[in-house]
């Protein structure tokens, strides 16, 4: 396994715009993530 860093390497898409977000009052970018650690949890009801 490479050691080497994975930075710049492949761009992170853009959120869709008619996705619903929880716990923020508008929707984000992925612009104003950058540089930070982020935890995805995708989830559904079934």
């Amino acid at each position: 396994m490479s050691s080497g860093s994975f930075a710049g390497k492949l761009a992170a898409p853009a959120f869709p715009e008619d996705v619903d977000w929880v716990n923020t009052d508008r929707p984000m970018t992925i612009q104003e993530f950058q540089g930070k650690i982020v935890i995805l949890d995708f989830w559904t009801y079934c």
